[in-house]
């Protein structure tokens, strides 16, 4: 696989290698009819940075729009069922399963959200749970915009894949449990 690098930049594959364009360089849905259905899983993550009033607010419910993170939750898990309404060449997936959890860090008056996307099929769930992260806090942001319009999202990530031909993948430095969310430890 040729790889383009720069000096301060990782290797990232060259344009033949990318699965999303044809030999003259147009996009394309990849084909994945030949593919095996595997059991497939991915998890993701972001963060909504606010006030700290604005975290008390959540934290309470006492916002006028209602209970922040119950509707994120479901904003998540709907914007998953419908990542390839919005992403042009995602395939649309049959999910078997799609948790959202979210956490209120005092320290750096955050929110975060954690989806895990599954399915059964011939390709990934990444974009589901990538999708997923984003609206939900998209949906924070929303929902607290009359009292903090200054709230920054960031660092929205693939944490882990698994399934396919590819197998597994983690991200470096994730030290977070294996687990799922919601899962006792």
């Amino acid at each position: 696989m040729p790889l383009l690098t720069a000096p301060s930049e990782p290797a990232i594959p060259a344009a033949a290698d990318l699965t999303h364009f044809d030999a003259e360089g147009r996009a394309v849905m990849v084909d994945v009819g030949a593919k095996a259905e595997t059991a497939r899983r991915a998890r993701a993550t972001g963060r909504i940075t606010m006030q700290p009033a604005t975290l008390e607010r959540i934290r309470a419910g006492s916002l006028a729009k209602g209970d922040v993170i119950g509707i994120a939750r479901l904003a998540a898990i709907m914007a998953a069922k419908r990542t390839a309404d919005l992403v042009p060449l995602c395939h649309p997936l049959p999910l078997t399963r799609v948790e959202a959890e979210f956490d209120l860090d005092d320290r750096d008056h955050s929110v975060g959200c954690t989806v895990v996307a599954e399915t059964v099929g011939r390709t990934g769930v990444e974009m589901e749970a990538l999708t997923a992260v984003s609206v939900g806090l998209l949906t924070i942001y929303d929902m607290c915009k009359a009292i903090d319009r200054g709230m920054t999202m960031s660092g929205i990530a693939l944490l882990e894949k698994s399934g396919g031909r590819s197998g597994h993948w983690q991200r470096a430095g994730d030290a977070r449990p294996q687990r799922t969310p919601g899962e006792q430890p």
